[in-house]
């Protein structure tokens, strides 16, 4: 089984995009793992399954997206497919990071490894899930934290910056 991101633009509600996309996804042999969407529900990022082949370009407008950037292949960091369906932890903030090109998956792999126990110097956040895409061009973290600024701290707390931060909303917006 191989996951993917897909991340869109809504050209109107979140909800009306990601039906879409599910159904695309269960048509082309897949399906929607779990979906976030940005406050104001200007972005969703939507991660894929597809267990015998590999996810199909999906055009904008049959998503009823302005835009469609994926799909692209990821790796699940800190649960498995499994522990997610069953568990659904709500996600308050996602943190995007654009991996540096010197950064491989071993080193980033090993990196991840190293940091993870120094959460535990921020314990207002919940660190939840990472998706790495495997061109490590870059990743997005969730986690459960009370606001923006706990996050930052996290993120202080195991050296690794915030390219884009996203306080996530309810799908169904």
């Amino acid at each position: 089984m191989s996951l993917y991101l897909y991340e869109l633009v809504p050209t109107g509600a979140a909800t009306r995009t990601l039906e879409e996309l599910g159904a695309r996804a269960e048509k082309e042999g897949g399906g929607l793992i779990e979906a976030q969407v940005t406050a104001g529900a200007t972005r969703i990022f939507a991660i894929t399954e597809f267990a015998s082949c590999r996810a199909p370009e999906l055009p904008a407008a049959d998503l009823l997206a302005d835009s469609v950037d994926g799909p692209h292949e990821v790796r699940l960091v800190g649960t498995d497919v499994a522990t997610l369906e069953a568990a659904r932890p709500t996600a308050g903030y996602l943190v995007e990071w654009d991996i540096p090109a010197e950064i491989d998956m071993d080193t980033y792999l090993a990196r991840k490894k190293a940091n993870a126990p120094k959460y535990a110097d921020v314990p207002e956040v919940s660190f939840l899930r990472t998706y790495v895409r495997e061109d490590t061009a870059k990743c997005l973290c969730f986690y459960d934290a009370p606001d923006e600024a706990a996050v930052r701290r996290a993120r202080d707390a195991v050296s690794t910056p915030v390219d884009r931060l996203h306080e996530l909303t309810d799908p169904r917006i």
